[in-house]
């Protein structure tokens, strides 16, 4: 039986793909030990009929979300624990034009970096009073807001201790369901950045760092909350990094 992969080997595949250039990252990308054996092989499927996806897709509407769906730290009676924070940004495309009326949905680890979910079961604590969900419609100006828990750290398996940084996914939907953009949105100053894999397939430091918050001050709630901003841009050369490209 062979040896355990450890952070010392991912290192190294890491640093021989560092500045790959590519439209999106590999698909087949080797410290992301998962994706050799999921990336597709086989050439993409057209759909002759696009618009008869969206018969057997989900659909939403403004009815669909409430208010409150975008608070996280409310939707149980009682308080979830951790660090609570806000966080706020635009949806723009690549002319900072407002994407109005994109349904933004996030999800999330708890504060002990632990989701509620039952394929997950590292020994840390569940809470009670945090799913790790929500969503809420962009205003005319292309602003979302959502008031959570920071997410701690999580074993992910990997390799050999390999732990992912904190972080929240974000879903983006335009007008349809063939339309949705998946992303992940960091926080600043992580020490786990060089360590982890995921996201370090994206080669370019500079489409890394679009996917780091950036703390605010001023976006601070006194007593409540800390304040982080991240702007989402949908398509041209700043776009936000996706999980199926830009």
């Amino acid at each position: 039986m062979s040896e355990p992969l450890k952070q010392a080997d991912i290192d190294q595949e890491i640093a021989a793909r560092a500045g790959e250039q590519g439209d999106h990252p590999a698909r087949d990308y080797a410290p992301y030990r998962s994706t050799l054996l999921r990336h597709p092989h086989q050439p993409l499927v057209a759909i002759k009929d696009p618009e008869a996806a969206e018969l057997a897709g989900p659909v939403f509407g403004v009815s669909d979300v409430t208010p409150f769906d975008n608070d996280l730290t409310k939707q149980h009676l009682g308080e979830p624990l951790g660090e609570r924070i806000t966080v706020r940004g635009r949806v723009l495309d690549r002319q900072g034009r407002p994407v109005r009326g994109q349904l933004v949905e996030v999800w999330q680890a708890n504060a002990s970096g632990r989701y509620l979910h039952q394929r997950d079961d590292h020994p840390a604590p569940l809470d009670p009073n945090f799913s790790g969900v929500g969503r809420c419609l962009t205003d005319d100006d292309g602003n979302y807001l959502f008031t959570t828990i920071k997410p701690g750290p999580y074993p992910w398996r990997n390799h050999l201790n390999a732990w992912r940084p904190a972080h929240i996914h974000f879903s983006l939907f335009g007008t349809s369901f063939t339309q949705r953009l998946v992303t992940q949105m960091y926080f600043p100053g992580d020490p786990l950045f060089p360590y982890d894999p995921i996201m370090q397939s994206v080669t370019d430091e500079r489409a890394r760092q679009r996917l780091v918050a950036d703390y605010v001050h001023d976006l601070s709630e006194p007593e409540f909350s800390l304040g982080y901003r991240w702007d989402i841009v949908l398509d041209g050369p700043t776009a936000t990094w996706m999980e199926e490209g830009r």
